[in-house]
């Protein structure tokens, strides 16, 4: 699949939900997501667009949705168990997840893989993993770091080291994204399902600052050329039959039920 080419903007993006805003009409918009899996057609119209300056990364959600709903108020809560947008992004060693629900409300998480843990001898000498890890906000006891091997690391084949071939991930609950903005809009009602909405929009800001731990460096400066590997997804609730059902649907499909698979997330170029 051809890489998507982000365009770049010449200043920055106000974070309002507004996507009626000229820079996001004249964006290049995905096509409409498809099953995560299956790479069939979402049920419901969702395309994202993305762009680019020298302060941040901007990501646009555009979702249809007729009913739309989200109930959970609080601050990295299991957004995922009723309706949100995903945004991961991937480093070398590491990738971020970022869900959000139609009232605004995020859910962050920093995941770093075991085998770039630094780990040092009793002189200091480094002796597996990445120096620039060997940070006190990467120190798995004061930060309560959690041992994760993916979505199917209880399945039974794969109990205790999960079913990526890289292993298991070191989970960071308590990283958050350095300047990060979020909003949203919904063009209806919420949570009243006697009402028709059209759905709502959301747009996201990722400054570059905040690109340092994922990519192990100090300091990121963007440029032409540089490409980055992200998953831009959706889940939705459906009651059928009187049963729930769960819907996920993404910008690419990542063929698996478990789109904590870095190697499989969409390839996007920033561009002029």
């Amino acid at each position: 699949m051809e890489a998507y080419r982000i365009k770049r903007v010449d200043s920055p993006v106000r974070i309002d939900g507004n996507l009626d805003k000229t820079v996001w009409k004249n964006a290049v918009k995905s096509g409409r997501f498809v099953d995560a899996v299956g790479g069939t057609p979402g049920i419901y119209d969702t395309r994202a667009a993305i762009l680019w300056d020298a302060e941040a990364l901007y990501v646009g959600f555009w979702v249809e949705e007729p009913y739309p709903s989200a109930t959970l108020t609080e601050r990295d809560s299991l957004l995922w168990v009723e309706n949100d947008l995903e945004v991961f992004i991937a480093g070398e060693d590491t990738y971020y997840e970022l869900e959000l629900n139609a009232l605004g409300v995020i859910y962050e998480v920093f995941y770093l893989w075991r085998d770039a843990y630094p780990v040092f001898d009793l002189d200091g000498n480094l002796v597996s993993g990445k120096a620039y890890f060997a940070k006190d906000r990467f120190d798995i006891l004061k930060n309560g770091a959690i041992s994760f091997g993916g979505n199917f690391d209880r399945n039974d084949d794969y109990f205790w080291s999960g079913i990526n071939p890289r292993g298991l991930r070191w989970v960071y609950r308590n990283w958050d994204f350095p300047g990060l903005e979020v909003a949203v809009k919904v063009d209806g009602k919420l949570n009243d399902p006697s009402v028709v909405s059209k759905g709502w929009t959301a747009e996201l800001k990722f400054p570059w600052q905040g690109f340092a731990d994922l990519f192990g460096k100090d300091r990121v400066i963007p440029k032409e050329g540089d490409v980055l590997k992200l998953f831009l997804g959706r889940y939705n609730l459906f009651h059928i039959n009187g049963k729930p059902v769960n819907a996920g649907w993404s910008w690419h499909p990542v063929g698996v039920a478990d789109n904590h698979n870095p190697e499989r997330f969409g390839s996007f170029i920033l561009a002029e």
